[in-house]
């Protein structure tokens, strides 16, 4: 049985070729916004305190995703999707921004997307269990080879000691992974770009104070690369990224768009050279190549 979408997987109809091109498209300019979110927090952090950084970007998120929900006349989402909006708040939203960001005021950006390279197993495990989706023992056998050569990594570039900042982008894992579940089960039955407008939009009365009071606190040293930095993670990352990361999704299937992030770390990697001057290690190229097979093992996998 082919392993299906949210959408596809209540209605019994198969995608068609097309359509599972063109969310394998989405789902990888996801990943391609995403990798640049570590490097970008990165700059964003040498003007702005952790706590206003992450209470910053998704108040200028919402105001974005308000704007297009204003223009477009989007109705309310119905309330049986509120709790599944909500997961996606506290897992995409809040959680993955608020733990790697402090995950970042001491780990450097390489490190912390080889971590979080674990994302999409993460992703797969809990979609299996929320969606009940059953992918293939190929399909498992080389998602499981591309976290073990992830981990590998890790344990390399970290001598094998865990540090606190391991602690938070562990914990942010989890929160990230149910917030990508749920994101993706919604965008089965709403348009995609909806479940994240609508899920910043909701956080808004939120993040709009904790702003506030967080700028009141921690001192703003405003630079190129500070703004910059805060612009991307906000539009790029927080809307933009998630937009096509959830109409991927809901087009080839959370299990196969989740392998597509295995490529998320080693863009990461080769953004912290470009952006933030950063060492490349000889076992980076290593781990890309194992890590592109594997993808290319998943997308081709039957469930």
């Amino acid at each position: 049985m082919r392993v299906q979408s949210s959408a596809t997987a209540s209605t019994g109809i198969a995608v068609p070729a097309p359509t599972r091109t063109f969310g394998t498209v989405q789902a990888a300019l996801g990943v391609a916004a995403f990798s640049l979110t570590f490097p970008a927090t990165a700059w964003g952090l040498e003007g702005f305190g952790p706590w206003s950084i992450v209470a910053v970007r998704s108040v200028l998120a919402a105001l974005v995703a308000g704007g297009c929900l204003l223009a477009l006349r989007v109705p309310m989402p119905s309330r049986r999707h509120w709790p599944g909006l909500a997961v996606v708040v506290a897992g995409v939203v809040v959680g993955f921004p608020l733990l790697t960001t402090l995950a970042l005021q001491t780990s450097t950006t390489a490190h912390a997307a080889v971590v979080v390279g674990l994302l999409p197993l993460t992703t797969a495990l809990l979609s299996a269990l929320r969606m009940g989706t059953r992918p293939s023992r190929t399909f498992w056998t080389a998602a499981l080879a591309g976290a073990a050569a992830v981990v590998a990594f890790t344990v390399q570039q970290s001598g094998g000691a865990l540090t606190t900042a391991d602690l938070y982008l562990f914990a942010a894992l989890l929160v990230c992974a149910a917030g990508y579940t749920e994101g993706g089960r919604l965008a089965g039955v709403m348009p995609g770009w909806q479940v994240i407008a609508w899920a910043l939009v909701l956080c808004l009365p939120f993040s709009l104070p904790a702003a506030a009071l967080a700028l009141s606190f921690e001192p703003v040293h405003l630079t190129a690369h500070s703004a910059a930095g805060l612009l991307w993670v906000a539009a790029g990352s927080q809307f933009v990224g998630l937009v096509v990361w959830y109409r991927g999704m809901a087009a080839i299937g959370i299990p196969k768009a989740s392998q597509l992030q295995l490529a998320q770390p080693l863009l990461t990697l080769v953004w912290s050279v470009l952006l933030l001057g950063e060492h490349l290690t000889v076992a980076a190229p290593l781990t890309a190549a194992a890590v592109l097979v594997c993808i290319a093992v998943t997308q081709r996998a039957r469930g």
